[in-house]
């Protein structure tokens, strides 16, 4: 009598989902498994990183959702990346484990995933480890921005200040940078009361780990990414969390699903994963793929590069994402041209280039970040001089000292590697100058050294000012 609902379901389903589920001495619900067929498809082409919801009834009962998640995976579709929904009887490590067995049985796929990424409140984490040993276990981006926002409600602050601290992290979430997050980690150390701050459990922003799985997103991708997390659980705590009946609550989801199945055509289950070593022989890149790539590449120059040479980094691969480029491989090298210059790369470790950026600084130049994206690689350690990686703080004079003869331009080169540090003094009014400094780096590079001296006084007569 309680599965009658869901056998209705169930009969009006076009293909046989699976259905594992136990009932108690009272004929009502215990457990569930469920996972339709399209359900199942997606997650064996996107099995890599899989994000954990748990939504609670008002009788305490708690539905899992499985959920693919990372670049591959695209973003429309309210609950069209969910792809496994479990009812435990209680719960407790046997039943996690016996609900992650049934997962597995149904899904070989689950031998490739990466990345779990969960709640903080979630406590099972050991048997979780246990059951995908491949697996790195995480807190989410969207949970603690989730966990915090609740906080700041429950600590009752002044009015301007929970505004102030809302906004701080919503936008620290679209760009989650070490920079941003060791902003919004001083702001909370400013606002709160230390009797108060532990709860909040600030260090999580400093666990660049957690960051590194949500940081290749772009600052748009980010948005749309919480918003549709936002509507995601919101549609699973309208239709579970609000009813104490399981069976009923089911029925709504599933229903639910079946109603908006068009969601499903926003995935492309065609798309094969991307080789991050194989070269591609000339096939021309969607927009998508590409955009990924490129994601991929910033994500890597941010994750190995120190500060100052990520920044120099990145300033590259801005012109690589606008200019044309074109590859013609030989057996060790490979020629890079983009619109105003062509230059000889050789991609084995060190990367080097033939262009005056590369030879100065020994950083992966705009011609090397151009081999990558085309080639569909990341940036490797290896492929950078060891002073250059992150935790190392390099010698500038070192570096720089044998680099250029002319006085001047070691000078101008110093303030350019030390922008970020001079942009962080700034007032609002004084960060226009930004732009300004960008373009004393273009002087710079293309060796205008006339230009950069007339643009030199003119930014130090602002800065005086």
């Amino acid at each position: 009598m309680a599965l009658t609902v869901l056998n209705e379901l169930l009969i009006e389903d076009p293909s046989p989902p699976l259905l594992f589920y136990q009932v108690n001495k009272t004929a009502q619900l215990e457990t569930l498994n469920y996972q339709s067929c399209f359900m199942q498809r997606v997650f064996t082409h996107f099995p890599e990183i899989l994000f954990i919801h748990r939504t609670y009834n008002p009788r305490g009962e708690v539905l899992y959702t499985f959920l693919v998640d990372g670049p591959r995976v695209p973003l429309e579709g309210h609950l069209s990346r969910a792809v496994y929904f479990a009812i435990l009887a209680k719960e407790d490590a046997e039943a996690l484990a016996q609900m992650c067995q049934v997962f597995k049985k149904f899904n070989p796929a689950w031998e490739r995933v990466c990345t779990i990424l969960v709640d903080p409140y979630f406590l099972l984490l050991p048997t979780l480890a246990m059951e995908f040993p491949a697996a790195e276990v995480l807190l989410s981006a969207f949970h603690i921005c989730k966990f915090l926002q609740g906080k700041f409600c429950q600590l009752a602050l002044e009015q301007p200040v929970e505004r102030l601290l809302l906004t701080a992290l919503r936008s620290t979430m679209c760009s989650a940078t070490a920079g941003n997050l060791q902003k919004l980690y001083t702001l909370l150390s400013t606002c709160i009361p230390p009797a108060q701050l532990p709860a909040l459990h600030s260090h999580w922003l400093l666990n660049d780990r957690i960051w590194l799985a949500h940081r290749w997103r772009s600052r748009a991708e980010s948005s749309r990414y919480f918003q549709g997390l936002e509507v995601t659980t919101r549609l699973l705590s309208q239709f579970f969390g609000t009813t104490p009946v399981v069976e009923k609550g089911m029925s709504a989801l599933l229903r639910y699903l079946r109603q908006n199945s068009g969601d499903k055509v926003s995935f492309n289950l065609g798309l094969s994963p991307p080789n991050r070593y194989t070269p591609l022989e000339g096939s021309p890149e969607s927009p998508k793929v590409e955009q990924l790539v490129e994601a991929r590449i910033q994500q890597s120059l941010n994750a190995i590069c120190t500060g100052p040479a990520a920044q120099l980094c990145l300033g590259e691969l801005a012109v690589v994402q606008k200019s044309m480029h074109l590859i013609g491989s030989g057996s060790e090298k490979v020629n890079i041209q983009i619109l105003e210059d062509t230059h000889r790369v050789q991609p084995q470790p060190p990367a080097s280039c033939s262009c005056y950026f590369n030879q100065a600084f020994r950083l992966p130049c705009r011609h090397i970040l151009a081999m990558l994206s085309a080639h569909r690689q990341e940036l490797q350690p290896d492929m950078l001089p060891a002073e250059w990686t992150a935790g190392c703080a390099p010698n500038l004079g070192d570096i720089l000292g044998s680099m250029w003869s002319e006085t001047l331009e070691k000078r101008l080169a110093v303030a350019l590697l030390t922008e970020e540090n001079l942009c962080m003094t700034m007032d609002g009014a004084e960060r226009v100058l930004d732009q300004e400094l960008g373009i004393l780096g273009s002087c710079l590079y293309l060796g205008q050294v006339t230009w950069t001296v007339l643009f030199l006084d003119i930014f130090i007569c602002k800065m005086g000012k």
